[in-house]
């Protein structure tokens, strides 16, 4: 399916690993043009290589942290003409309520909460004076199945949805569209980091951490691509009434037992 994208141009924060380069990587297969955002230079440097040596487009990239306002504030003046913004930077610790101070509760959201809120309160404007362009904010599962060990992320992603469904309710009469993506347990290198860790502690042995997938629906975690494929999908204009709502990516796991 040809999305109609070619030529058009995204912004994606934490745009250096994981679902981030995915989504970077589906939208150049369709010809977008690229702002890449995180916080470590080497690797942006490595993702535009990567991505410039397999497509034809152009790709810009900015070491910059979104936890500083003032970064938002310097993206939006460089580019206000972007057609498309992914929302993905951020990742909040796991811990339960006397686990995660104030100070790491606060750290951790000022990157995602107050990141994603900033971003769209400075794009969305952008946008909505041309009346054309697309917000896509990944969240994650823990905003609806909520985890006491990991209750910062799962307050702060149910707080992004329901700002992704309030502000994409209405982006329609703007010309603009808001969505939400919720991965399940994706094979980043973080999570197989962890399952790593927690074969060692299970298992005395880091490497059979693919066994602690079995218990996952289809017995394996999502691919990157699979995440990066529906961005692209709800970029296009293939899919241009859907605003304000969340896309659930998990494999069902939501409707299961816990897993874990």
């Amino acid at each position: 399916m040809d999305l109609n994208l070619r030529g058009r141009t995204a912004l994606i924060t934490g745009a250096s690993k994981g679902i981030g380069i995915a989504s970077a990587e589906s939208l150049a297969a369709e010809g977008v043009n690229l702002i890449l955002v995180s916080r470590t230079q080497a690797d942006l440097d490595a993702g535009r290589a990567r991505i410039a040596g397999r497509h034809n487009v152009n790709v810009r990239v900015y070491a910059y942290d979104l936890s500083d306002s003032r970064n938002v504030d310097a993206l939006a003046a460089a580019h206000p003409d972007i057609d498309i913004l992914v929302n993905n930077a951020g990742a909040i610790p796991g811990g339960d309520l006397q686990a995660i101070d104030e100070q790491r509760w606060r750290e951790a959201w000022d990157l995602k909460v107050f990141g994603y809120i900033n971003m769209c309160r400075r794009f969305y404007a952008a946008m909505k004076t041309r009346g054309r362009g697309v917000i896509i904010n990944v969240l994650g599962m823990a905003g609806e199945k909520m985890d006491r060990d990991y209750i910062a992320g799962s307050t702060g992603n149910a707080g992004l949805m329901a700002f992704t469904r309030a502000l994409g309710g209405s982006a329609g009469d703007d010309g603009l569209r808001v969505v939400g993506i919720n991965p399940g347990a994706i094979a980043t290198d973080r999570l197989i980091t962890l399952m790593k860790q927690r074969a060692k502690v299970r298992f005395d042995d880091a490497s059979r951490w693919e066994e602690l997938m079995r218990p996952l629906p289809m017995g394996r975690a999502g691919k990157p691509r699979e995440i990066g494929d529906m961005v692209a999908f709800l970029a296009s204009d293939v899919s241009a009434y859907t605003t304000g709502t969340i896309i659930t990516i998990d494999g069902g796991a939501a409707n299961r037992a816990p897993m874990f």
